[in-house]
């Protein structure tokens, strides 16, 4: 689908879920990406880490495509680059954090000089096909956090990426509201909006707040080792913690390689200058236990990063009963089993937690109602297109918008083409928009054969069965409940098997194969309940 004299939105990713951000803007036959990033397996993809939009529709497309435009550095917006873009074959185009985060991860590819990167390090508007471009900095948890203003023939879109408002941001100094509403009063067609925090009545909350919140934290737990989990990108609650660690008197340590990289392009960006001199693991260790304040990955639940081995006592860093751990990070949904288990123990091992539920030492990155009804305000969009959540944070945005005003709200999920000018804006054709795994080091379909077949053999366990020309069977199972029948269960099955071969028509090799295969499946549903899955090699040519 070439987009003609209109102007049209298409998420291939992101719109029905929270993570894998991939946004599409098309007009005169032209298309730009805003965007591309992923997220993590969970257990519905066993023995995957990372999933992918899938690309079919724009990479059909990629000699219309100009260029993609990236947000900010968060994974979810980012994380699919090293995978795709080469074969996408267009400029990427960020600020100047991001790009440094970018080329590491172009570079760790073995694909920096492959793909063009450029760095967009002022204000200015630069024009890219139909397509005028505009950062506009927003406050969010992390370094450079952008909004887009894109200019097009058929009107002026704002596209919000994530987003919140705070008066005390720490790190970077984001839109005022007299300068969003100068951009609303040139006319803003739609407006592309981040809906993750919709049900939340009240406002996000500062970053200022959070330094008083671990500052009072920290000064409670006197005696004590505090370490303190966050998301590593979250450059501003770095800066508060080697804030909070200087008014304290602690020495900062910090473990996790991702917050390494994190600390090491802030400060080749101008961020984090202020920040303590830190000290190694080793010395942290030696230290009397107030005299240190620890920053660790794995606030997640993630089972590598440096908080999980710590809980587990394999990593340098001990705590002891009494010890202190902060969680300065919300849980993202789909980690709370992972999470818990961590938190678990660490409880078992007398070491106190404390979370934001208990205390102000968080807040979240995306708009509370509160914030998107400000910047509806400030904006006054013709229409509401939300993005960047499920299905209900997205539907709730749209009556939250209209609700405020807006004239026109318009609900899509991925692969909704939605024509935004001219005339009456809506949705009005689909394209593919489905999900991509990286299992191993293939990219593959995640309703592929591969995946679909390792679900059930995660169910229901797997049987294999080998027969040869002399009525020779063998019956071998894996992840059945059978641990002390499992010998009588594989001698039955084996002469099941057996007879059925014996019944089958010679010659015949297929409809032997699936006798043998029934027979064997139907033993171990006898056995255990289960329907295993059933591979079977008959030898007989």
């Amino acid at each position: 689908m070439i987009p003609g004299k209109e102007l049209v939105f298409c998420a291939l990713g992101g719109s029905g879920e929270i993570g894998m951000n991939v946004n599409l803007y098309g007009c005169q036959g032209k298309w730009l990406m805003v965007d591309l990033g992923m997220t993590f397996g969970m257990n519905e993809y066993p023995g995957v880490d990372l999933v992918f939009a899938d690309l079919e529709f724009i990479e059909n497309e990629r000699e219309n495509l100009l260029g993609i435009v990236l947000t900010h550095a968060h994974e979810d917006h980012i994380g699919a680059v090293p995978y795709f873009a080469e074969d996408l074959d267009v400029p990427l185009y960020a600020t100047p954090f991001t790009a440094k985060l970018v080329a590491a991860k172009l570079e760790e590819a073995g694909l920096l000089d492959e793909v063009e990167l450029i760095v967009i390090d002022d204000l200015e508007e630069f024009q890219i096909g139909p397509f005028g471009v505009r950062y506009v900095p927003l406050a969010h948890s992390i370094a450079e956090g952008n909004a887009l203003v894109i200019e097009t023939p058929y009107g002026r879109i704002f596209h919000t990426g994530d987003w919140k408002l705070d008066d005390a941001p720490q790190i970077g100094t984001p839109a005022t509201a007299e300068e969003l509403t100068a951009i609303g009063d040139e006319g803003v067609l739609a407006l592309v909006c981040d809906s993750t925090n919709v049900f939340n009545d009240k406002a996000s909350g500062s970053e200022g707040e959070v330094y008083e919140g671990l500052l009072k934290e920290v000064k409670r737990h006197k005696g004590k080792r505090v370490l303190v989990t966050t998301f590593a990108s979250n450059v501003a609650r770095l800066q508060t913690l080697g804030d909070v660690a200087r008014k304290t008197g602690r020495r900062l340590c910090v473990a996790g390689r991702s917050l390494d990289r994190i600390i090491r392009t802030g400060q080749a960006c101008g961020y984090l200058k202020k920040l303590p001199e830190l000290v190694d693991i080793e010395e942290a260790m030696d230290l009397p236990r107030d005299e240190v304040l620890i920053i660790a990955t794995g606030g997640q639940g993630e089972p590598r990063a440096a908080l999980a081995r710590i809980s587990e006592g394999s990593h340098p860093i001990k705590l002891e009963k009494g010890d202190v751990v902060l969680f300065s990070s919300r849980q993202i949904p789909g980690n709370e089993l992972s999470i818990g288990r961590i938190q678990n123990r660490l409880a078992e091992a007398g070491v106190e937690l404390v979370t934001d539920r208990q205390s102000m030492i968080h807040v979240s990155g995306h708009p509370g109602r509160p914030e998107l009804e400000a910047l509806y305000g400030w904006l006054r969009p013709q229409i509401l297109l939300p993005v960047h959540g499920e299905i209900r944070h997205m539907k709730e945005q749209a009556r939250l918008g209209l609700s405020c005003g807006i004239p026109k709200a318009v609900f899509q999920k991925n692969g909704d083409l939605v024509r935004l000018a001219p005339d009456h804006p809506g949705k009005f054709g689909e394209v593919r928009a489905g999900r991509l795994v990286l299992d191993g080091d293939i990219i593959t379909p995640s309703d592929g054969e591969a995946m679909v077949m390792r679900r059930r053999i995660g169910y229901n366990g797997v049987v294999s069965v080998a027969a040869d020309r002399k009525g020779n069977v063998e019956v071998a199972a894996m992840g059945l409940p059978l641990d002390e029948d499992y010998a009588e269960f594989v001698e039955e099955a084996r002469r099941d098997v057996a007879e059925a071969l014996r019944r089958a028509k010679k010659g015949d090799r297929d409809a032997r194969s699936e006798a043998a295969r029934l027979a064997a499946r139907r033993a171990a549903t006898r056995w255990s309940g289960k329907r295993p899955q059933v591979q079977v090699l008959l030898l007989e040519d």
